[in-house]
């Protein structure tokens, strides 16, 4: 779709997908407001390679900073369409050792951060009848062991979507994008990447561009809100064990 004279801020945007969805939103004719924490490298790059964006800095994991981003965004570009909440962290814990610094630190960037950037923008979404897109993944519904923090966070996410897109309807639509394997983490070696594959009806891994492109769609689907798309190749189809 043509995005050309509207405003999208993407929370995250200085690496992994964050960035991956900036550069898509920016390639339609958006002019990308990019947020990073500590990514300043990669947002700063970004920001040079798209036309007429600019990057900013804040600490989601403070309330007020995220209440704050979207006003901000809005005074220095002139405006606000979009909000994509992207930015996240996913660390693998021990259920019995989880502390409760290390539960709010998860829930503070991955959920808090959500509902306040959301509640930031609201007004100005409101008067564009712009959009939010957030990004969840598929602990939401395949709760994962070492993750668990996590997996609730973004189940809460996928709720919260709905919750949001009738409280700010009918002016603002929202909806959600849960990738599957897309970047696995690190540690995991060849093997464990070739099982995912093999378990993967469409039979490879994702790409941060297929999570992309689900945000662009969804962004064009003007008769969509609170719902989430999944991105995953179809492996959410398979039986357990398989």
């Amino acid at each position: 779709m043509d995005l050309t004279g509207r405003v999208a801020l993407v929370t995250g945007a200085g690496r992994r997908v964050g960035q991956a969805i900036a550069e898509a939103i920016g390639a339609a004719g958006a002019r990308v407001a990019i947020h990073y924490h500590r990514s300043d490298a990669g947002a700063q790059a970004l920001a040079q390679r798209l036309a007429g964006a600019v990057a900013f800095q804040a600490d989601l994991r403070d309330a007020h900073a995220a209440q704050d981003l979207p006003g901000r965004v809005a005074a220095d570009m002139g405006r606000l369409d979009i909000l994509v909440n992207s930015a996240s962290v996913m660390e693998r814990q021990v259920f019995g050792s989880v502390s409760p610094e290390e539960w709010d630190a998860v829930m503070q960037l991955n959920l808090r951060a959500y509902f306040f950037t959301a509640q930031g923008a609201a007004p100005e979404l409101r008067r564009r009848h712009g959009q939010i897109v957030n990004i969840s993944d598929m602990s939401a519904r395949q709760p994962w062991p070492g993750y668990l923090v996590h997996s609730a966070s973004k189940a809460a996410v996928e709720h919260l979507t709905r919750g949001l897109a009738v409280v700010l309807a009918p002016e603002v639509r929202v909806n959600a994008v849960a990738p599957g394997a897309v970047l696995l983490p690190d540690a995991w070696g060849a093997e464990r990447r070739e099982a995912i594959v093999r378990t993967t009806p469409l039979g490879r891994l994702g790409s941060p561009t297929d999570v992309a492109g689900a945000v662009r769609y969804l962004l064009g689907a003007e008769f969509t809100t609170g719902t989430t798309l999944t991105v995953d190749g179809g492996r959410y189809l398979m039986p357990r064990g398989e």
